[in-house]
């Protein structure tokens, strides 16, 4: 009752008259509207510098705390198995630049182009000329089924060079994913192997965007799938056919990756290949084809024969609201980002 010396009578007893219950109800309702109004007040922005200053700080601190959980995700630079986990700018990246910049290595960029796919290679290889291994010797390898539509030639920089290697026509979506990774084992073997160290498999319907440059070198590399990396064990979509060649149980894995882009010393890619192959064609006789197809083989033979080098998706990323965040995009999936579009972006992106 300190607020309200006058409800103390002269004898020290207390008495409450009406007006007095009307009065203090009347002051406590004032208060309470005071306080209400100060905290409704809260959501809007203070006119006063001291009360912006205390907005800004408060924002920047929430802003600072979800960077903190995007970081998070991007900060492994090495596998369960101790194999680099390659993010472009960070210093282990930064290192192997610097040492490899002094070797001269022979490189590779082996792509197969069928159909309508023939579109697509004018815009991968410009790119490629621009940001991938641009110091470095690199020759590109087109496995293509109609060599005319690369006339007139592509424009390349010193140092590189294009070889058509022609292939028969197959159409077909199916017939495609069948023949692919025989297509490459066979070239890989008879021609590519005696012409470079380095090589890389990469679907047509890309475009570098950002340098590519000499981290991603490694005995046996692997690229990360951009909506799937980070996402627990159980999300990736594993072969569950255990009739399958490409079957993973459910205690094996440890990443998914992208069929879009691998590679690595031309024995080892050959090795993989082959691989793919084989366990390809074993379901081919038995009437089965795994549920993602190729990426299927490929995530079952990097399973038994773990990566030596992993990519991270910023070397294979595409725009469809499923992809991680990366720091730096620098191969873009055009064929995968058109499938993440509706009708009317599929048209204007002309895909």
């Amino acid at each position: 009752m300190a607020l309200f010396p006058f409800c103390k009578t002269t004898t020290g007893a207390i008495r409450v008259s009406k007006i007095q219950l009307i009065l203090s109800c009347l002051l406590l309702s004032l208060i309470l509207y005071f306080l209400h109004g100060r905290k409704a007040g809260g959501n809007m922005k203070s006119p006063h510098p001291y009360f912006r200053a205390m907005e800004h700080a408060i924002e920047k601190e929430r802003t600072d705390m979800e960077n903190s959980k995007v970081a998070t995700l991007q900060t492994p630079v090495e596998t369960p198995w101790g194999a680099p986990l390659v993010w472009g700018d960070n210093r282990n990246s930064v290192r192997r630049r610097t040492e490899f910049a002094q070797q001269e290595i022979r490189i590779g960029l082996l792509s197969l182009v069928v159909g309508t796919y023939a579109h697509h290679v004018r815009r991968f290889i410009s790119s490629a000329e621009i940001y991938f291994l641009p110091s470095q010797m690199v020759t590109y390898y087109i496995l293509i089924d109609n060599p005319r539509t690369l006339e007139p030639p592509v424009k390349l920089g010193p140092g590189r060079q294009l070889k058509v290697l022609p292939v028969a026509e197959f159409p077909g979506w199916d017939n495609l994913v069948y023949r692919r990774m025989p297509l490459f084992a066979d070239a890989l073997k008879n021609k590519i192997g005696r012409e470079v160290e380095y090589i890389f498999c990469a679907d047509i319907d890309q475009e570098f965007v950002a340098p590519v440059e000499e981290e991603i070198l490694g005995d046996l590399v692997a690229t990360l799938h951009p909506e799937l990396y980070g996402k627990p064990r159980k999300a990736f979509p594993y072969e569950k056919n255990e009739d399958s060649s490409a079957y993973v149980d459910e205690d094996e894995g440890d990443y998914y990756y992208t069929s879009e882009l691998f590679g690595g010393l031309v024995h080892d890619t050959y090795r993989m290949a082959l691989g793919c192959s084989l366990l390809i064609l074993k379901d081919q006789s038995n009437g089965i084809m795994a549920s993602g197809r190729e990426e299927s083989y490929l995530n079952r033979y990097l399973i038994t024969h773990r990566p030596t080098c992993v990519l991270s998706p910023e070397y294979n990323w595409w725009d469809s609201g499923q992809a991680v965040e990366v720091p730096e995009k620098r191969l873009v999936s055009l064929g995968r980002q058109c499938e993440a579009f509706d009708t009317e972006k599929r048209e204007k992106h002309r895909c």
